[in-house]
């Protein structure tokens, strides 16, 4: 098995990293393969340039765009770690999704450029298992009482993910874990991601259709 794992943080040594260490544990010890993509550290460009506006209308690819679709090309599971930020992913991520998930590549409407707002969308990506682990610094009640957990899943598992193509798609948060007085939850949260890694690469993992679970939510 061959994962790809998408993380954006500035610091190597932070606990966002621990996170995603931890959750790569049982991969490495598996044997499996890791392809992980540090935006920092690569110094990817997240900005949204002439380029990539051209790209959208029809031209041709940016540059260093190519070699992102064949790392995710490669990938038999995809992974995303990051800490939230204002109930999001940091702008370097979203800015890598904006990038990457390129029209004629992970969707399309109709045959091409000239059918959008015409005709319909057509979901281009293969349905691979996908996982979020968001980092939060605000306790599970906070997000559970203003609905912050829903409103990311509805933007990123529903709203990119599934709109592409992604529809085995889940999302943890892994809670409160700013301040030394929080230095059990960190450690509970290294447990929490060494255990979605175990359950992430499992066979007997039952895919998930997060835009059917999205609707009859939506439906009562």
């Amino acid at each position: 098995m061959h994962l790809f794992t998408v993380f954006s943080h500035p610091f190597a040594d932070k606990y966002p990293a621990a996170v995603l260490g931890a959750f790569h544990e049982p991969f490495r010890r598996a044997g499996h393969s890791i392809d992980l993509l540090d935006l920092h550290q690569e110094g990817f460009d997240p900005r949204f340039t002439e380029a990539d506006h051209a790209h959208f209308w029809g031209g041709p690819i940016p540059a260093g765009i190519a070699e992102m679709h064949r790392r995710v090309e490669a990938a038999d599971r995809l992974a995303f770690a990051f800490p939230v930020y204002w109930w999001g992913m940091p702008a370097m991520m979203k800015g890598w999704i904006e990038r990457v998930f390129t029209g004629g590549w992970a969707y399309q409407y109709g045959a091409g450029v000239n059918d959008r707002g015409k005709q319909p969308l057509n979901a281009l990506l293969p349905s691979i298992p996908t996982m979020l682990i968001g980092i939060g610094g605000s306790k599970k009640r906070t997000y559970d009482k203003y609905g912050y957990d829903d409103a990311m899943r509805t933007q990123l598992d529903v709203g990119v993910f599934a709109y592409c193509g992604i529809n085995d798609v889940e999302s943890h948060v892994i809670y409160d874990v700013e301040g030394e007085h929080n230095a059990p939850n960190r450690t509970a949260g290294l447990q929490q991601a060494r255990e979605l890694g175990a359950a992430f690469l499992s066979p007997d993992r039952e895919p998930r259709n997060a835009k059917q679970e999205h609707l009859r939510k939506l439906a009562g």
